[in-house]
């Protein structure tokens, strides 16, 4: 009984010990991206320099298929904003397009004619399946040289870091934050930055489809 006692005593220390260390890894990939991309993501509008391209990251548009998403329609005021502030002259919306009746990138092309953007002044991409895909192929796939990401400001932080690595001159604009938010997307977005480090600089993980360069006349 006493072996098992110390057993369970050594077992608990372990998981003690691996938890504090994993949190101390999540807590330090965190900052490492906070910092490196921090001077490039604004908030205020004047601040924006001017790119050709506003990339626009995909969300649902709806809450459940009934309620607006208040990420959704932030992110397309915002994208709206800056083409109607002259800071970009195109945009492309990147998102899931994964059945008939799942369309991010329809979705957003919709919401930003409504506002007024010419639908000649926007470009879907439909395979930006994640983040990365949609960084990555905004250079790869669409040739763009420099951007402005267009999301909230924690989602931001992490397509920016994905965009420098990448090689990518890119600013970043941010969308209001939906006070009705849940702390579980900012959570999400902690654990999803240091994924984004292993993908980058172990995985080399790549977007699901590439395919024949297009290209954006602005």
């Amino acid at each position: 009984m006493k072996s098992l006692s110390v057993l369970i005593k050594k077992g608990a220390k372990y998981t003690l010990l691996g938890v504090i260390g994993g949190a101390l890894v999540v807590l330090l990939a965190n900052l490492f991206i906070l910092s490196s991309v921090s001077s490039k993501v604004y908030s205020d509008i004047e601040n924006v320099d001017y790119s050709d391209v506003a990339l626009v990251l995909g969300t649902s548009s709806s809450v459940n298929g009934r309620t607006e998403n208040p990420f959704f329609t932030h992110r397309i005021s915002a994208a709206a904003e800056l083409f109607f502030q002259g800071k970009v002259k195109h945009i492309l919306v990147s998102g899931d397009n994964s059945s008939m009746h799942y369309n991010e990138p329809r979705d957003m092309r919709h919401a930003l004619i409504k506002l007024g953007v010419p639908d000649s002044c926007i470009t879907m991409d439909f395979a930006g399946l994640r983040t990365l895909d949609s960084v990555v192929r905004s250079h790869k796939i669409f040739q763009q040289k420099r951007i402005t990401i267009v999301s909230q400001g924690f989602h931001n932080y992490r397509a920016l870091f994905i965009a420098q690595y990448y090689g990518i001159d890119a600013v970043a604009y941010n969308a209001a934050y939906p006070t009705e938010a849940t702390m579980k997307t900012v959570l999400r977005e902690y654990l999803a930055r240091p994924k984004a480090l292993l993908d980058l600089y172990l995985f080399d993980t790549q977007p699901k489809f590439l395919g024949d360069k297009i290209t954006i006349r602005v």
